[in-house]
C-alpha cells in the first residue's frame, strides 16, 4: 500500500511588535499575520479573554472552523459518491474549553450540521453518511477530545 504524505507550511509573524515590546501580560498586542504561499494574508489575535482583539479570529475560532469545515467537506464528498443531492448545509458548531488534566484545553466539540436534500435523495443514507464523514475527517482524527455530531436532515418539499 502506498503511503501518502501531505505537508503544509505557514509563516506566523507577530505584527503586534510594532505596537511595542512585551513588557506586561495585559498590555502587549496579540496581533499576528499568517502567510501561506499563494493565499491571502491572514490576520489574527488572541481570544478577548486573553486580551486579544475581538474583531480578529483567534486560534480557538480556527480550531472550530477547521473541525466544522473538514466534516462538511468530507460529508459533501460522500454525498456526491452516493448520489445524495445536497441543496443547503450549515453547521452551528459548539466547543468547550476548560481546565482538564491541570491545563486549559478543549474538552469537547459538537457539530450540529443541518443538511437540506432534495426529495429524490435517501434521507436515511444522508443521515448515515455523517458517521462515515466523521471517520474520514482528518482534523477530527487529529484531536485528543471528543468531536460529536448531531446532524439534522431536511428534505425539500
Amino acid at each position: 500500500m502506498a503511503h501518502h504524505i501531505h505537508e503544509y507550511k505557514a509563516r506566523t509573524n507577530w505584527t503586534g511588535a510594532g505596537k511595542g515590546a512585551v513588557e506586561e501580560y495585559k498590555t502587549y498586542s496579540r496581533e499576528y499575520e499568517v502567510a501561506i504561499e499563494g493565499k491571502p494574508l491572514f490576520t489574527g489575535s488572541a481570544d478577548p479573554t486573553f486580551y486579544g482583539d475581538p474583531a480578529l479570529h483567534n486560534p480557538e475560532d480556527m480550531l472550530m472552523i477547521a473541525l466544522s469545515a473538514c466534516h462538511m467537506l468530507s460529508y459533501l464528498a460522500l454525498c456526491a459518491k452516493y448520489n445524495i443531492r445536497v441543496t443547503a448545509y450549515h453547521d452551528d458548531a459548539w466547543g468547550k474549553m476548560e481546565i482538564a488534566d491541570n491545563k486549559m484545553r478543549f474538552t469537547e466539540v459538537v457539530l450540529k450540521p443541518v443538511v437540506t436534500i432534495d426529495a429524490d435523495s435517501d434521507a436515511n443514507k444522508a443521515a448515515e453518511l455523517h458517521h462515515e464523514a466523521h471517520a474520514q475527517c482528518f482534523i477530527a482524527s487529529s484531536v485528543n477530545f471528543p468531536v460529536r455530531n448531531e446532524p439534522e436532515i431536511r428534505v425539500m418539499a
